[in-house]
């Protein structure tokens, strides 16, 4: 499996509107794989769709006002000044046939019902998670085994977060051993592909898992 890669992923030149020849769909493109990636209020969602998409990601992201004081719990992200309102999108090819459309979804709780639309037709998610806190994944991994979404958990590595053994996350977080858990830094492209890949060949075990029962 080949990815397109540059260390940082696309951005937007000042004044650039529009849809550019690169942003097209490859002509050989013959399947494309659904992923949500999910994850609570700050964790960086918006970030990893953004540097791991070849196309100019979609972002639906709009300043912070005084309305969610009270509302939103900004608790260890006192200092983020923008949310998502509705969802983060963005594509990356596999190879020249297959491609996944990437979906970010709003952090907020207060914004989850447009999860069910968000949910609809993935094949799999990506947890990212804040070790800072924890606490506000659990809702999230809840969401995902009701609807029973097969995931991997996507430890970001924010430079004061504290470092914890694997196991011990899986154990925080009430997770089998089968769920794979991976480190990254949601802002370098090499290591977003990372957890995509990690999330791909997951997605197969538990295919072939199937076919042989």
């Amino acid at each position: 499996m080949d990815f397109r890669s540059s260390e940082q992923g696309p951005g937007l030149p000042s004044g650039t509107a529009g849809p550019r020849s690169e942003d097209a769909l490859p002509d050989t493109a013959a399947a494309a794989v659904k992923i949500v990636i999910v994850g609570g209020f700050g964790v960086g969602k918006t970030t990893l769709v953004g540097s791991v998409s070849e196309i100019r990601p979609l972002t639906t992201e709009e300043t912070m006002t005084q309305a969610g004081v009270g509302v939103d719990d900004t608790a260890g992200v006192e200092r983020k000044s923008t949310t998502t309102v509705a969802m983060d999108f963005g594509r990356i090819s596999i190879n020249e046939e297959l491609v996944l459309y990437l979906f970010g979804t709003p952090g907020q709780e207060r914004f989850w019902f447009l999860w069910r639309g968000l949910f609809e037709g993935a094949l799999g998610a990506v947890v990212l998670v804040d070790t800072r806190r924890l606490e506000v994944s659990f809702d999230v991994i809840g969401r995902l085994e009701e609807r029973a979404v097969p995931f991997v958990v996507a430890v970001n590595s924010f430079p004061d977060a504290p470092g914890h053994p694997v196991e011990e996350l899986r154990a925080a977080l009430d997770l089998p051993d089968s769920v794979p858990i991976v480190e990254c830094d949601a802002r370098l492209r090499t290591s977003s592909r990372d957890v995509l890949m990690t999330l791909m060949r997951y997605l197969q075990t538990l295919a072939l898992t199937t076919e042989a029962s």
